[in-house]
């Protein structure tokens, strides 16, 4: 009887190490970055240079990312309607990651103009101005969303820059440009789209769709906003029409959305045409969701 009991005894503790050792391990998270699109014409490229790439851990521990290959520069403008790049594949140990840091090569706000910025922005004319950031060469950028690297496993990760809600103009005599990123982290299989086509477009005006989680949406976000701000402060995310009436917003996570249909006229916004509420979003699927806008209540 004894000898049976010291049988269980360790078989129970070989079980119970073996599982311990199962949990304990490292993971690969595969890190990309993609762009929420910017809402007005006259931008043709928002460029950030990305020099080091920091994660949080459960236990509010900030780790770097040490094989990430910095700097490297983006423009964000060339990741829109699901386009992503990959900025690299990094082993962490495995367990649950909440936060990510990007610390960027740019002129921190209050500094004199900058002849080379990190950062910075392009109009269509080809000029640029910089983009001066609070502390993005100190303290970083964070992106906020909890995400679980698996044990001999690969999570696919995308940090969504919203370049529309990041970059805002001053509006002193002395104008400047800030760069206070906005970024969610988005795990790709659990994220969808919604796309389609734009009908009855008047001419001379742009379209753009803000998505929003449903019933989230407010009138006053439409309205004009405070210095430092902007409109539609709420949504997820948007996407302009293009010239053939198309748009694709990207990066969705799974559940039910309400678009925002509205006009822009010379870059300048118009009004809100209507709503189309509770679009369904699933993981890994495109949503079709035309849009007439004669039918817009």
């Amino acid at each position: 009887m004894k000898r049976l009991l010291f049988m269980l005894i360790a078989i129970v503790t070989t079980i119970y190490l073996t599982s311990c050792e199962e949990q304990t391990g490292s993971g690969i998270i595969k890190l990309s970055i993609t762009d929420s699109p910017i809402d007005t014409g006259n931008v043709t490229g928002v460029f950030i240079t990305v020099t080091e790439i920091q994660v949080r851990n459960s236990d509010s521990v900030w780790l770097t990312m040490d094989n990430f290959d910095g700097p490297k520069i983006y423009n964000l403008m060339d990741l829109t309607r699901g386009v992503s790049d990959l900025l690299g594949n990094f082993s962490l140990d495995g367990g649950r990651y909440n936060q990510i840091r990007f610390i960027l090569d740019a002129p921190v706000k209050g500094t004199s103009k900058p002849v080379t910025p990190g950062c910075y922005i392009q109009f269509t004319d080809s000029s640029t101005e910089p983009l001066f950031v609070p502390s993005g060469a100190q303290s970083g950028f964070k992106a906020v969303g909890s995400f679980t690297v698996p044990v001999n496993g690969t999570v696919d990760i995308t940090a969504d820059f919203d370049v529309r809600k990041s970059v805002i103009k001053t509006g002193s005599a002395t104008s400047r440009y800030i760069l206070k990123p906005v970024i969610r982290l988005i795990a790709d299989n659990q994220a969808g789209s919604i796309s389609g086509n734009i009908t009855n477009i008047p001419e001379g005006t742009s379209i753009v769709i803000y998505a929003y989680t449903s019933g989230t949406y407010k009138e006053e976000e439409a309205n004009t906003p405070t210095v430092e701000g902007n409109r539609f402060p709420a949504a997820v995310s948007s996407d302009m029409a293009d010239s053939q009436g198309f748009y694709h917003i990207a990066f969705l996570a799974e559940g039910g959305y309400d678009l925002v249909i509205t006009t822009k006229v010379n870059n300048s916004f118009g009004e809100v045409l209507g709503i189309i509420n509770n679009i369904p979003v699933v993981s890994k699927k495109t949503t079709r969701q035309d849009i007439d806008l004669s039918q817009l209540k």
